[in-house]
């Protein structure tokens, strides 16, 4: 099949050899045609649907207007929701065909495909943001994009704009999410875009950072997966998922897997957890309404502020032995906790090891409101159980044992 030309101003000759044509790697559909890739520069129409207030070479290190929470966790790069296009290149995706991106750059991805893939595979330092502007991607049994190596990728909705990336059938191999990506990948923007998965529906076998954008996932498996981490800080997500909302783990490392959420609006409907840590699961802020079986499951589940409401038919908070290289606990200092439990046997606040309050209002509608195992430690907050306040803790143990506590002391 005869090629199309690259048409490329002069600016953008240096990114010619980074877009290439080539065969989605460990997996493509059989039917992928891989040499008709339309590049071009970027139209004034394109300039005008995302703001070039952010520069492409954005400084990885932090700037003055970023919070001390921010600072520590988060780039000027990973907050920016918008991308310099002056030196950027478009890729228009065309059914059955692969691009293949090999270097750091701005890339706009528009057009509608089907069984199509952006494959990103550049160098080990290199950053790639690739800013969906209108692109729908319908794939069988292949990413629609795939993140073999890079330093960092930017998955970023520009303005306005509403994006779909589906895979319907069964996955050809265990690059098993409508989005994949080996490495740090970033989820901003300011548009929509909407992931359907048979799979997962993003992971990141790295950091996954979240920090802009309107998000929904559907996905068979768990929405938001992660290896190393899940940070949050902003966006609005929801998440519907056969079987984890959120969950970080790595199965070769117990030593790794935490979700820290600063902020961001969350509605999750899951089939499992809601959110699933395997060391830590930290919310520091946000708003999170949590469909599940469990709400929210770590080694350490700790809460310090946000607006948090779960529906279980399990535990609504739960920690247990996940991981070696932290005590088990459930800690509370403050925000809002609503938990509502189905009947049976089902805890709505469960620690396989220590329960700490110190602050925040728990709004409990249960008939085994806490169990714990190991030592209770009430110091403040406001408890609410059945509609009617209480200080003292009374722990649901094996056997119908119960045990009692109230604020300025430790129970065991």
């Amino acid at each position: 099949m005869k090629k199309k030309k690259f048409a490329m101003t002069s600016v953008l000759l240096a990114l010619t050899a980074a877009v290439l044509l080539s065969g989605c790697a460990s997996g493509s559909a059989g039917t992928t045609n891989t040499e008709n890739v339309n590049v071009k520069n970027v139209s004034t129409d394109k300039t005008d649907s995302v703001s070039t207030a952010a520069r492409e070479n954005a400084a990885e290190d932090t700037v003055d207007t970023i919070s001390a929470v921010e600072n520590e966790r988060f780039t000027a790069r990973d907050l920016a929701q918008t991308a310099d296009l002056s030196k950027a290149a478009v890729i228009t995706v065309s059914d059955g065909e692969t691009a293949t991106i090999t270097e750091a750059g701005v890339y706009v991805l528009s057009g509608s495909a089907k069984n199509a893939c952006i494959v990103v595979d550049a160098g080990d330092d290199d950053k790639v943001q690739l800013v969906l502007d209108g692109v729908s991607i319908v794939n069988e049994d292949q990413p629609c994009i795939l993140v073999e190596n890079a330093d960092k990728v930017f998955l970023t909705s520009a303005k306005g704009s509403e994006n779909v990336l589906t895979v319907s059938g069964k996955f050809s191999s265990d690059n098993d999410a409508a989005v994949f990506s080996r490495d740090d990948l970033v989820l901003n923007g300011l548009g929509t875009v909407a992931v359907n998965s048979s799979k997962d529906g993003i992971r990141s076998n790295d950091d996954l950072k979240l920090t802009g954008g309107t998000w929904a996932v559907t996905a068979s498996n768990s929405a938001l997966k992660a290896h190393d981490s899940i940070l949050t800080v902003d966006g609005a997500y929801e998440l519907t998922a056969g079987g984890d909302g959120l969950h970080a783990e790595d199965n070769d490392d117990g030593t790794i897997g935490s979700i820290v959420i600063d902020g961001g609006s969350f509605t999750i409907k899951a089939g499992d957890d809601g959110i699933h840590a395997t060391t830590a699961a930290t919310v520091n802020g946000g708003t999170l309404t949590i469909t599940a079986a469990e709400g929210i499951e770590a080694t350490q589940v700790i809460l310090n502020d946000g607006t948090i409401r779960i529906e279980a038919t399990d535990d609504g908070v739960n920690a247990g032995r996940k991981s070696s290289a932290l005590s088990v606990k459930v800690e509370i200092n403050g925000g809002d906790l609503t938990v509502v439990m189905a009947a049976g046997d089902t805890d709505a606040v469960d620690a396989n090891g220590d329960l700490i309050i110190t602050g925040g209002t728990l709004d409990i509608t249960a008939q085994s409101p806490f169990d714990y195992d190991g030592s209770c430690s009430y110091t403040g907050g406001t408890i609410i159980v059945n509609g009617t306040e209480t200080n003292t803790i009374t722990n649901q143990m094996m056997g119908g044992g119960m045990m009692g506590g109230r604020p300025g002391g430790k129970w065991h």
